[in-house]
């Protein structure tokens, strides 16, 4: 079993580039359930403050009527949709970035 240390440093690496990753990369890059990437996430998000970088979220949009989910606080993907209660959704992207 991977230790809970070395899958955060591993995606710490993976969210440093231009790009960044959406928790289904992340998942299959770590091997790793996607329910526990959020976990993480939020643990990163935390410890990142102390070296001066954040977690940038791209927020999830959806892709029937374009509502994006700006003020969303959960980093985990919204079920559907308020505008249209659709559920065809572009799910979040996480990077990292300097404060």
């Amino acid at each position: 079993m991977q230790d809970e240390k070395t899958i955060r440093r591993q995606m710490i690496e993976l969210l440093g580039g231009d790009r960044g990753a959406g928790a289904r990369e992340l998942s299959r890059a770590l091997h790793i359930p996607e329910r526990e990437v959020y976990g993480h996430l939020e643990h990163i998000a935390r410890s990142l403050k102390t070296r001066g970088l954040r977690l940038e979220v791209e927020p999830a949009r959806c892709l029937d009527c374009g509502f994006v989910f700006r003020k969303r606080t959960k980093l985990a993907p919204p079920g559907h949709c308020p505008g249209c209660r659709g559920s065809h959704l572009q799910r979040p992207r996480y990077r990292i970035v300097v404060r």
